[in-house]
């Protein structure tokens, strides 16, 4: 019951000398009113299924990370605020001019370096875990060789997560010159690439509601219209769902380059519509592509569509655990050529997918000369896609994840240009 109801309640109960018969038509009446729409309720029960990473949990991707390190003869690890931080701590920093960062050593507890001024608000985030902190005048580079040295990590390799800047790399090595740097990607991305049942519950949930989102978005295509005013439209109905997500739309010309173009266009009977986004749940995105038409299509366009889909399809056939990424490119890129869209890169411009999770583009890569092995827990976009210079494109983009023997998406598929999801 709303607040607002009980007080409606309560005070209908004060006046006694009232019949209970209006009493109840009342109260029905206003239930009535309030009662949910279909929109609310699928937002109030995608709502009810997040839940949030646990400490438990990330401090299971620490010691994954630890014997990662093993295996990789890594002494430590060293992170600068940003996703891979907060994927195993939990802790949201931005990167300025002043070093927030956490060295995670492989046999000893993790510790931070703050700036003075910003203890309280780091303290709070770090929690036990060990923090020291520098003041404006100091270096912190000083306060991590005096920890190095006793912990005995002074002639160490360091393994730098890659987003870390070249100014802080550069930094540490003036400062410990007998540290070895090294490539923390090995490390980072060997938990990250990996998703558990929790985290790929999360991408669920974000890619149900950018379905709900796009079926309902294109209900509200109209001539005239802007790409710019669709995407708002894209924008509010994620909203709606208490997440934050949008949409690059294209219409027409537009969607023959995959990213667009810097003009905006505006919506004309007949033309091609691509709507390429997603949203992020606790951390965790999605993305996924549909294009669709505004009236009726051209029997070019419908061609066209039912030859991305079979190479959407070929690559989904291909991916499973020990095939090489290379070969899941491959597979849809052939369909193309094949069907005289080729050779190459000339129609299908870019790679066939990438990696996503907690950042929509993570690793790994699936382009040609990838020879790495997926995985069980890999997820990747599944993205093949024409593009006719003059005329139009055609993209059909959706999550995949490499089950125990196979692949699956995330979504139902796209039947035509018409349905952009199936079981519709």
């Amino acid at each position: 019951m709303q607040r607002r109801d009980f007080l409606k309640t309560t005070a209908g109960g004060a006046l006694a000398p009232l019949a209970a018969s209006t009493l109840v038509t009342t109260t029905a009446s206003s239930q009535e009113t309030k009662k949910e729409s279909p929109r609310a309720q699928k937002a109030r029960e995608s709502r009810d299924r997040i839940k949030p990473i646990t400490k438990e949990e990330r401090q299971q991707r620490v010691e994954r990370a630890r014997k990662l390190m093993e295996e990789k003869n890594i002494d430590a690890l060293f992170f600068e605020g940003g996703t891979t931080l907060n994927y195993f701590t939990g802790v949201s920093w931005g990167r300025s001019e002043r070093l927030f960062a956490m060295i995670l050593p492989k046999s000893d507890e993790p510790f931070y370096v703050a700036p003075k001024f910003e203890e309280g608000r780091a303290a709070e985030q770090v929690g036990t875990a060990k923090l020291l902190t520098w003041e404006e005048h100091e270096d912190p580079y000083k306060i991590i060789e005096k920890v190095f040295r006793d912990m005995n990590l002074l002639n160490a390799i360091i393994g730098i997560e890659e987003q870390t800047r070249y100014v802080v790399t550069d930094n540490l090595q003036k400062t410990m010159a007998a540290l070895n740097l090294v490539s923390g990607t090995p490390v980072t991305a060997g938990c990250r690439s990996v998703k558990s049942a929790h985290e790929l519950e999360l991408m669920q949930i974000a890619n149900d509601i950018t379905r709900e989102v796009y079926t309902e978005a294109v209900k509200s295509l109209k001539e005239g219209m802007t790409e710019r005013d669709f995407g708002s439209i894209v924008s509010k109905l994620f909203s709606e769902f208490g997440v934050g997500g949008g949409a690059l739309v294209l219409f027409g010309e537009a969607s023959a380059y995959p990213h667009g173009t810097v003009k905006e266009h505006t919506l004309k009977e007949g033309q091609i519509v691509l709507i390429d986004g997603g949203c992020g749940v606790e951390g965790y995105s999605s993305d996924v592509t549909r294009t669709t038409v505004f009236g009726r299509p051209t029997e070019k366009m419908n061609n066209v569509w039912s030859i991305v889909r079979r190479a959407q399809d070929a690559a989904l056939m291909t991916a499973k655990p020990g095939v090489a990424a290379q070969y899941i490119d491959a597979a849809a890129r052939n369909v193309i050529t094949s069907a005289g869209f080729g050779p190459d890169y000339k129609y299908f411009t870019h790679r066939v997918g990438h990696g996503i999770g907690m950042e929509g583009h993570e690793w790994y890569y699936l382009v040609k000369g990838n020879k790495m092995l997926v995985q069980a827990g890999n997820t990747f976009s599944n993205e093949p896609g024409i593009y006719i210079p003059g005329e139009f494109g055609i993209r059909l983009e959706d999550e995949m994840v490499i089950t125990d023997n196979a692949a699956k998406l995330m979504l139902p598929q796209a039947e035509s240009l018409e349905k952009i999801f199936g079981g519709e």
